[in-house]
């Protein structure tokens, strides 16, 4: 037998070999991971290859009973906090010598969801099971509003109603967003900042602000708008870390949706069964209700047009306002079609509070102090838009047309003085000077001090 065919056959048997190895190579759960929020728990089970499941749930008592085929468990499910969520323990068994049954024990009737993720960095494969506790309101495509929203949240009546700010933390839970130098994430860093904006922002008289979620777990894009809209937010800010490839990348920048974003935000929400349903049901500032599909498109693009200009102008304030605390990556309001942004009646904005993947800015980042100068920073810039522009009806609209409203003036009565002539040449009313000095009667006396309302 010569080399070639020998040395070919010896490469064929190998190929062969690491086929057939990889072929029976037994997938595992490596890991397991949980997170709670609000009104919905998530474990995710990292596996190391991709599999088959099925999932049931048992009554008296509740379970949820999920079987995967062909795996070994390879971890401990003992490491879960379980406090807090509806689960009471997590038990397992082999099934046929080579599946895995988990058994979860429930406090309460609860409406699960199981599906598998294909690798995406930093994971690899996963199994997800997510336990929504609220059944009324769980859908495939549009989970339940992640926070609880109290009547007290809500718009009061003209001149009492506070202005409402919606702070969104960007990521959360399994999805940590950029991971910087000392494995500092994202999802961590900015939570940290939203809690010192809230803080600053809820200082100031006539103000709310609310966050979005308040620890360590994950939103959908699309529910964080909606969030923000259930609160009757009039501004939603979304807080994130910037990454480039490059380390040398720093400055913080301030995202507005786009044209072409806006856009094709209108044609979707007309689309959208849900979403005009949501508007229709005064959920928002935009009315569908009874308008054909041309007008609701006016009417839509209308508003994403005004939105998009407020939020230039929230955004441009915000920015200049951050350049005088850190170094800035632009220094004009960038725009792009990010989904949290896509909101139709709720001026919105983006906030690159700096690159993560720079290890100097990462630092600053993890810092109180930093942190602290960032939140006044963006108040410092939500204050200055909203005193110029504040919504009608607000506590702040009504301040600001209770100091613009003319003084009352003194008259002091000279002879051949009447109230009636006084009462003309001020453009008052005779009542009305009577109310304001308490007068029983029309007699006045010279010298006698009057105080003449304002008209």
């Amino acid at each position: 037998m010569s080399f070639k065919k020998l040395l070919a056959n010896t490469i064929s048997s190998i190929l062969f070999l690491l086929i057939t190895c990889n072929a029976f190579a037994e997938t595992t759960i490596k890991g397991v991971r949980l997170w709670h929020a609000p009104d919905n728990t998530r474990i995710v089970f990292d596996l190391s290859g991709p599999v088959k499941h099925n999932m049931f749930t048992l009554t008296e008592p509740e379970r949820l009973i999920v079987d995967i085929e062909d795996i070994k468990l390879a971890t401990s499910l003992n490491k879960l906090n379980l406090k807090g969520t509806p689960i009471k323990t997590i038990r397992n068994s082999s099934q046929n010598g080579k599946d895995v049954r988990l058994v979860f024990d429930l406090f309460s009737k609860v409406n699960p969801k199981v599906f598998s993720l294909s690798p995406n960095a930093p994971y690899g494969n996963r199994l997800v099971i997510d336990l929504f506790e609220n059944t009324n309101t769980v859908a495939e495509k549009d989970p339940p509003i992640t926070t609880s929203i109290s009547s007290s949240s809500l718009p009061k009546k003209a001149g009492t109603r506070n202005i409402v700010v919606a702070i969104d933390p960007g990521h959360g839970g399994e999805d940590p967003g950029a991971i910087g130098s000392g494995n500092r994430k994202e999802k961590n860093v900015v939570l940290a900042i939203a809690k010192e904006l809230q803080r600053e922002i809820n200082q100031q008289p006539g103000f709310k602000a609310y966050l979005t979620r308040n620890s360590d777990y994950f939103i959908p894009l699309r529910q964080r708008p909606q969030i923000a809209r259930k609160l009757g937010a009039d501004l939603f800010i979304s807080i994130h870390a910037d990454a480039a490839p490059k380390s040398s990348a720093y400055g913080a920048s301030v995202f507005a949706i786009s044209d072409r974003g806006a856009t094709s935000e209108t044609a979707r929400w007309l689309a959208d069964t849900e979403n005009r349903s949501d508007l229709i049901g005064g959920a928002g500032s935009v009315s569908l209700d009874g308008k054909d599909q041309v007008l609701a498109g006016v009417l839509l693009d209308l508003s994403m047009t005004a939105v998009m200009s407020s939020s230039l102008d929230v955004g441009q304030k915000v920015l200049d306002n951050i350049g005088r605390t850190t170094k800035l990556h632009k220094k004009r309001v960038e725009q792009a079609g990010f989904v949290v942004l896509k909101s139709p009646d709720i001026p919105s904005i983006l906030v690159e509070t700096g690159f993560i993947s720079n290890p100097a800015e990462a630092k600053k980042l993890s810092t109180k102090s930093h942190q602290q100068a960032l939140a006044r920073a963006i108040k410092t810039g939500v204050l200055t838009y909203f005193q110029k522009n504040p919504p009608p009806g607000s506590y702040l609209d009504q301040t600001r047309r209770t100091s613009q409203a003319p003084a009352a003036t003194t008259h002091k009565v000279v002879r051949g003085d009447t109230l009636g002539a006084i009462a003309s040449k001020y453009g008052v009313k005779i009542t009305e000077i009577r109310a304001a000095n308490n007068l029983t009667n029309n007699n006045i006396q010279v010298g006698q001090s009057l105080t003449i309302p304002a008209r």
